[in-house]
């Protein structure tokens, strides 16, 4: 199931959530959608599924129009939104069998079992909801979601507020079911994104900035991505250096061992050998340190 997005653009008043936003999403993937709180992200998760009505611009799924009317090509479409509504007063069972009712599906037994064993509810399927974990009621979300058997799995912040432990069932969770299904999930959490994602589009102000495998965002393709870790024979003060070279930050190690980030795309090396050699220092190590996900984030995002 191929996902086109071509030229979107979404506005809330006088404010742009999305603009003019165009990306191909392939079958099997599973993609990330970083940005940060207000970038948009939301607001292009519920237009793929056909929640919400785009200003300009069309999505496709296998050359059908998405739109809040055809309920043909959504039912192809499984969403856990962010804040996972749920009746916390029904039981586990009773809730998922009304989800397979509003989906009209035959089996609606056969098919509450097996999502209970897709997403690991079978030890908690007698409880009612309220009287569950965190965790837990994320997997109930995600059984709704996959109830009526979507080709997509569409999850809008799936891992807000868990604790570590259910994060990596979580985690783990998604990644049982990208074997079967494609699914795109937004996040703010690089992490997230860095533990599961097969590719990883960044999303700022409603644009688009950056998409591709989390090495390739790591290897500078959309920006020197360089950190260097310089080691000094004598101590130096942090603001002689951030004073006198082109850095975006400068993290101290001790007093005579900084990681430094370059300013735009400055190749600190010569800048540093040249700085040693006007202030009579002596470089001991000068090595390259591979940016991370948060750092390319930063940059790609700095307003």
């Amino acid at each position: 199931m191929s996902i086109q997005i071509e030229g979107i653009s979404k506005f809330y008043g006088e404010q742009k959530a999305l603009d003019n936003l165009t990306v191909a999403l392939n079958s099997g993937e599973l993609v990330g959608f970083l940005g940060p709180n207000g970038a948009g992200k939301s607001t292009l998760m519920k237009i793929i599924t056909g929640y919400l009505a785009a200003d300009d611009g069309t999505v496709r799924m296998n050359g059908q129009t998405v739109t809040p009317e055809n309920h043909e090509v959504r039912r192809d479409i499984g969403y856990l939104p962010e804040n996972n509504p749920l009746y916390t007063d029904l039981y586990i069972k009773e809730f998922l069998t009304l989800t397979a009712g509003f989906y009209q599906l035959a089996d609606k037994a056969q098919k509450v079992a097996r999502v209970i064993e897709m997403t690991g509810l079978g030890p908690e399927q007698h409880k009612k909801i309220k009287a569950l974990s965190k965790g837990y009621r994320q997997r109930v979300g995600l059984a709704q979601a996959l109830i009526h058997d979507p080709s997509i799995l569409i999850l809008d912040e799936p891992t807000t507020g868990l604790d570590p432990n259910q994060l990596e069932e979580i985690r783990l969770l998604i990644r049982s079911i990208s074997r079967e299904k494609t699914v795109l999930f937004s996040t703010h959490i690089m992490q997230e994104v860095e533990a599961i994602c097969n590719r990883v589009i960044i999303i700022n102000q409603g644009k688009l900035i950056a998409d591709g495998s989390v090495d390739r965002l790591k290897s500078g393709a959309f920006f020197s991505a360089q950190q260097v870790l310089v080691e000094f024979g004598t101590p130096v003060l942090p603001s002689t250096l951030s004073g006198q070279l082109p850095l975006a930050s400068l993290e101290p190690l001790s007093d005579r061992s900084f990681v430094l980030t370059p300013a735009d795309e400055h190749d600190l090396r010569p800048v540093l050998f040249r700085f040693a050699v006007d202030h009579g220092l002596v470089i001991l190590t000068l090595t390259e340190k591979k940016a991370s996900l948060e750092n390319i984030f930063q940059k790609l995002t700095r307003n």
